[in-house]
């Protein structure tokens, strides 16, 4: 006899697969797995008991959470509400941003704000609302400490998935689902310059509001700010305007704030159909694309808050009064952590000169890196096609591309600029990225239900006799 995965279709023999079986298991419960559990709801809405698809998604964290730490009152998002977790792979959506506004009644006063480009703190809001709906889809507050291969006649025809529960006591039982396929959706980790890593009085900017209460308002003197895009402008205009006392610094490689290229035709990188034309295209091109289209998101700042800063530090001129310094063309070679500060060297890269100073805090709003797949994969890793760079090998349905003999899918939730282009780390596609993700998954279940049912009567009749 054959087993049932939770939907009721064929998975397979005994020898195969053991017990029930999901088509996918996602690792991480960000904005793109978390459109990609709405897009299963919805399929399975309309499927029949046959076609509907079993998912499950582990997350570290106790609850939605997506980049808390900068949640300023009036940081404003850069991207359209209508780029959100389903419009632009289903208009008709009951996850969109705008049901969202029209449940919390604040639908039509958003539509007179006449805007594209809610508040962060909003926006943030509506993912939390749509998370809170598919949540029984999530085991919370569990870290996924292992992806093992499930091999029948030595092929890979699935992966066990094994996550601790996070506890107080690190004694958190463990947790194993078997799968078809593995999205990894693991997010970003914070990047800090070669030799500088985070301390007491260092840190990225994504810790900033879940620490800032720790330095006293009236005590601090200064602080350092280091980099050069918008999170480094936003929390620089943040200190700056509430430690009235203290002096600013803002330190940077360029000779000022760059503004972002948000013109429409320089947008279209952002398209669904770009990322058709950045995978066809040949390597030199990805490399020229990604060049010539980088200010549309790396190292540059919005308009309105670059005069904001300007404003701010020539009126401070005008008053003799100037707290807000930009240290230009500069760049910190070295943090010391102090008892009750730290210094900081900051050497000009046009003359040559450094300077130590003494600050409450240093901030490196200095980005992100994409966290590698590869050690999670443990024995399948070796199996991961490689491009000439080292990079993963990805196909157009942003699944890794694998050793003959691996049935089992593997599928990547960012970590593809490279194949994918600009848009593989940023809100702009995850829509239409999730849908394609769970249309290749299905595809695939489908595909290998046919190749089964050209066997089934063989393998009826065996177990007839058996």
């Amino acid at each position: 006899m054959s087993l049932l995965s939770f939907d009721g279709s064929s998975m397979g023999t005994p020898d195969e697969l053991s017990h029930p079986v999901h088509d996918l298991i996602g690792v991480g419960f960000g904005p793109s797995n978390l459109a990609l559990a709405i897009a299963a709801v919805e399929h399975n809405d309309g499927a029949g008991d046959g076609d509907r698809v079993a998912v499950r998604f582990f997350e570290r964290q106790q609850s939605f959470g997506w980049h808390r730490g900068m949640l300023l009152e009036d940081a404003t998002m850069q991207v359209s509400f209508l780029k959100d977790l389903v419009t632009m792979r289903n208009p008709t959506s009951g996850f969109s941003f705008l049901a969202y506004l029209h449940e919390n009644g604040r639908l039509v006063d958003f539509i007179n704000h006449k805007t594209l480009f809610p508040l962060r703190l909003e926006f943030h809001g509506y993912l939390e609302w749509a998370a809170a709906r598919v949540a029984d889809l999530v085991d919370w507050g569990h870290e996924v400490v292992s992806i093992e291969p499930v091999i029948s006649q030595d092929e890979v025809v699935a992966v066990d998935v094994t996550a601790r529960e996070l506890t107080a006591d690190g004694n958190g039982r463990e947790v194993t689902y078997r799968a078809r396929n593995v999205v990894i959706g693991t997010g970003l980790q914070p990047r800090f310059p070669e030799g500088i890593s985070g301390s007491a009085h260092v840190w990225h900017n994504h810790q900033l509001l879940h620490r800032v209460e720790e330095i006293d308002v009236d005590a601090a003197r200064r602080f350092v700010v280091v980099g050069a895009g918008q999170s480094a402008a936003e929390v620089t205009a943040f200190l700056h305007e509430r430690f009235t006392a203290a002096e600013v610094v803002s330190v940077f490689s360029r000779y000022g704030y760059s503004p972002s290229d948000d013109t429409p035709f320089a947008n279209r990188i952002f398209d669904p159909e770009a990322v058709d034309d950045f995978y066809d295209a040949p390597a030199e091109v990805k490399q020229m694309l990604t060049g010539y289209h980088s200010n549309t998101n790396y190292s540059v700042v919005d308009g309105d808050l670059i005069e904001e800063l300007y404003r701010r530090q020539y009126q401070e001129k005008v008053t003799g009064h100037e707290r807000l310094t930009m240290m230009n063309v500069s760049r910190v070679e070295a943090v010391r952590e102090q008892a009750d500060q730290v210094s900081v060297t900051v050497r000009s890269l046009a003359t040559g000169r450094s300077v130590d100073m003494d600050a409450d805090l240093a901030v490196f709003a200095t980005g992100y890196d994409h966290v590698d797949p590869r050690p999670l994969l443990g024995d399948l890793a070796p199996d991961c096609r490689l491009d000439a760079e080292g990079r993963l090998k990805v196909q157009r349905d942003y699944r890794v591309e694998t050793s003959p003999g691996i049935r089992a899918g593997i599928y990547l939730q960012g970590g593809t600029e490279h194949t994918h282009g600009l848009s593989s780390a940023l809100l702009s596609t995850i829509a239409v990225r999730s849908g394609e993700i769970l249309t290749s998954v299905v595809g695939a279940r489908a595909q290998a239900a046919r190749s089964r049912g050209a066997k089934a009567p063989a393998a009826a009749l065996r177990a007839f006799l058996r």
